[in-house]
C-alpha cells in the first residue's frame, strides 16, 4: 500500500464511531471467512487463522456488550451473550469437523450484526 493509502486509511480509522469500527471488524472477519469457505480446496492453513480472528473479535464484542457498565438494556446484553455462545461452539464445532458449510451461519451473523451497528 502506498504511504498516501496507508495516511488514508489511518485517517478513516481514527473518525469511526465505536460501532462503525465494531461493524468493520465484523465485516473483516466476515470476509476472511468467506474466503475460506469459498476457496475450500485452497484453504491451508487459512481456517484456523479466520476462526481464531473470529473468535477474538467476538470475545472483544461481547466483553464489551455485557459489560455491567455497559449502557445496554438488559435484553439486549443477553441476546449478544446468547449468540457469542453460538458463535464460539460453532467455531470449536468447525476446529473438530471442518466444513465450508459450517462457516456460513458465523459469516452471516457477523454481517447481520455488522448490519445492525451501522444502522
Amino acid at each position: 500500500m502506498s504511504f498516501a493509502a496507508n495516511a488514508y486509511a489511518r485517517t478513516a480509522q481514527s473518525v469511526l464511531s465505536p460501532r462503525e469500527a465494531e461493524a468493520a471488524v465484523l465485516i473483516k472477519a466476515a470476509r476472511q471467512l468467506e474466503s475460506v469457505r469459498d476457496n475450500w480446496n485452497d484453504a491451508g492453513g487459512s481456517l484456523n487463522k479466520a476462526l481464531n480472528f473470529n473468535q477474538k473479535v467476538w470475545t472483544l464484542l461481547a466483553t464489551g456488550a455485557t459489560a455491567p457498565e455497559n449502557p445496554l438494556p438488559s435484553e439486549v446484553k443477553d441476546n449478544i451473550a446468547g449468540l457469542s455462545v453460538f458463535v464460539f461452539r460453532r467455531i470449536v464445532d468447525t476446529l473438530v469437523e471442518p466444513k465450508p458449510e459450517n462457516l456460513t451461519a458465523l459469516i452471516n451473523i457477523n454481517q447481520q450484526v455488522a448490519a445492525g451497528l451501522r444502522t
